[in-house]
C-alpha cells in the first residue's frame, strides 16, 4: 500500500465560499482576484508542503511516488497565484476536485471494515460516482478548454497549461479505477487491489 489508505484534502470547502462571494472567478480565471482566496491558495500551498515533506521523511517516497508527482504539479500552480498574484481564481477551482475526497473517503473506510455489502456502501458507489464527475472531470475539463488558449505563448498559462492537461490524465487514470473496482471488480487486477487507495 502507498503513504496513505484514506484520500486526504485541503479545505476545500472554502474554494466553494470563494466562488460563491466572488463569482468572477469562474469566468476571469486569471485576473479575478479576492484575499480569502488568496489565503484559501496559500494556505492549500502550505499543507501540499507538508505533506510532501512527510511522505519523504517517513520513508514512503518509493510507494508513494503518485502523490508526490501530483503534490509537485499542485505546488506549481499553487505558486502562481501566491508570488504572481495571477490565476487565483484557477486555483480556486482547482480546490473543488477534493469535495468528491468525502465520498472516497466514506468508501475506503468501509472497504477497510469490510462493509462491501453495506447498503450505505452501494448507495455510496453512485453518489461518489456523481460527485467525482461534478467536482473533479467537470471542473478539470472547463479548465483545461480556459487554458488552451495560451497553446503557442510563453506564458505563465502556458506551463499551467501544461500541469494541468498532467493532472488530467491522472484524475482519469484513478477514474478508471474507480470504475473498474465499484462496478467492474472481476476486472480488476489481484496485484492494484494492494497497491491502489481508489481500487482497494
Amino acid at each position: 500500500m502507498g503513504y496513505s489508505a484514506v484520500p486526504k484534502c485541503p479545505p476545500c470547502g472554502r474554494g466553494q465560499n470563494d466562488i460563491w462571494q466572488t463569482p468572477d472567478m469562474l469566468v476571469e480565471i486569471e485576473t479575478a482576484w479576492s484575499l480569502s482566496g488568496y489565503l484559501l491558495v496559500c494556505f492549500s500551498a502550505g499543507y501540499f508542503i507538508h505533506d510532501t515533506v512527510d511522505i519523504v521523511a517517513s520513508g514512503q517516497a518509493r510507494a508513494s511516488w503518485e502523490y508526490l508527482v501530483h503534490h509537485i504539479m499542485a505546488m506549481g500552480a499553487f505558486f502562481s497565484g501566491i508570488f504572481w498574484s495571477s490565476f487565483v481564481g484557477g486555483g480556486v477551482l482547482t480546490l473543488l476536485v477534493e469535495v468528491s475526497n468525502i465520498f472516497l473517503t466514506i468508501r475506503m473506510m468501509m472497504k477497510i471494515s469490510n462493509a462491501q455489502d453495506h447498503l450505505l456502501y452501494r448507495v455510496n458507489k453512485y453518489v461518489n460516482l456523481v460527485m467525482y464527475f461534478l467536482f473533479r472531470l467537470a471542473p478539470q475539463a472547463y479548465l483545461t478548454h480556459f487554458f488552451l488558449r495560451y497553446v503557442g505563448q510563453r506564458t505563465l498559462g502556458t506551463f499551467l497549461l501544461a500541469v494541468l492537461l498532467m493532472l488530467d490524465m491522472m484524475i482519469l487514470i484513478y477514474f478508471s479505477r474507480l470504475l473498474r473496482s465499484d462496478f467492474c471488480p472481476e476486472r480488476v487486477p489481484r496485484r492494484q487491489h494492494k497497491d491502489k487507495f481508489l481500487t482497494e
